[in-house]
């Protein structure tokens, strides 16, 4: 593999979307930092975490394999049609789609820094397995992006990949993705050091993985607990204590996040803050979707520290109206049009003072 045929970090800085699921045409504009998706269920706030996820994936993914070439029209439309599929997990293609009477066919345009990385494609409401490329990257991405779905999977990860591979299974491919970063071997040395103190002391102990492909909690006096018997909440950290271990996490990247707060106390969603922004600060760039207040108003607080103020965020509002998702952007919370779940949790602690 050459230098010429792949790129070093390079951050997603615009993606251009029409006719595309819940949303009829926009533009969201991405900082190299944080980038922080907010909205209802049902606004799209996962599908832009999958839409971006895939395309960064599938780069990563054919750059990785050995004697690459540099890329090709006819092996990424093919190979980016299989990840939009297996991601999204649609019956075909075209139901990615929006729906309505509109004809036109839906087009994503993601660019990036490194122009030689932008992509632009379309398929249309009768496509199954097939996309049309307009433009065509010149170069591979060199490190993967990392999905962080809504639910743990330390106590899932025995023998996923493998079963994954060899038999269908109704799960999104970010579960066998992410599977995969989790089993690589973690990178010798104090590098990462500063990042894991916090969340091993979150959780009680370190991260261990057996040669059966277990995971276990390694308490400080040596004992073992077997991960179902961890909390939850843990669990969720204990994922990425494992991915800066392996340096997945760790210095330059990609870290796409659905909804942190999930089985997260108020303590660990403090905790989990904070880590996003030391990761920015490493050169990950981090999405997250999330309609948690308090996460919003932690991630505001952070933003006011000396330490995390050069840390670039961008915040993306989205409301559902009759034609559509739209979306409101700004690089502060205030700067975008108050939505709707978090009105209703503001209403709900001036009713609870009353």
């Amino acid at each position: 593999m050459t230098e010429t045929k792949t790129s070093k970090f390079s951050y997603l800085k615009k993606i251009d979307l029409k006719n595309q699921t819940v949303f009829q045409q926009v533009e969201l504009y991405f900082t190299p930092g944080l980038n922080v998706i907010i909205g209802e269920n049902g606004t799209g706030k996962s599908h832009l975490l999958k839409l971006a996820y895939s395309i960064l994936a599938v780069s990563a993914e054919e750059g990785r394999k050995p004697n690459v070439g540099t890329p090709t029209k006819a092996l990424l439309q093919s190979r980016l049609a299989e990840k939009l599929i297996n991601v999204f997990r649609p019956e075909t293609l075209g139901n990615l789609k929006r729906h309505g009477r509109n004809r036109k066919r839906s087009e994503v345009f993601a660019r990036f820094d490194n122009q030689k990385l932008d992509i632009h494609f379309s398929f249309s409401s009768q496509s199954r397995t097939e996309v049309m490329l307009k433009i065509v990257p010149s170069i591979w991405l060199d490190k993967p992006p990392v999905f962080l779905p809504t639910r743990e999977l330390l106590t899932l990860y025995p023998n996923f990949v493998a079963v994954y591979e060899n038999h269908y299974l109704e799960f999104e491919e970010i579960y066998r993705d992410t599977c995969i970063l989790l089993g690589a071997l973690p990178i010798k040395g104090t590098r990462g050091r500063k990042l894991l103190t916090p969340l091993e002391q979150a959780v009680g102990g370190r991260l261990y993985l057996d040669k059966n492909g277990r995971f276990y909690l390694v308490m400080p006096n040596l004992d073992k607990i077997e991960m179902p018997l961890v909390a939850e909440g843990s669990r969720k950290l204990g994922m990425l204590i494992q991915l800066i271990s392996t340096g997945a996490l760790l210095d330059k990247g990609y870290l796409f996040w659905d909804e942190p707060e999930a089985n997260l106390n108020p303590r660990l969603l403090k905790l989990t803050a904070e880590v996003i922004f030391r990761l920015c600060q490493n050169g990950i760039q981090v999405f997250i979707a999330t309609h948690s207040l308090f996460l919003l108003r932690e991630l505001e607080i952070l933003r006011q520290k000396a330490e995390y103020k050069r840390v670039p965020s961008q915040f993306f509002a989205l409301e559902k109206q009759e034609k559509g998702v739209i979306i409101e952007q700004g690089e502060r919370i205030e700067e975008i049009n108050p939505i709707r779940v978090l009105d209703e949790m503001i209403e709900q602690s001036d009713r609870y003072m009353e």
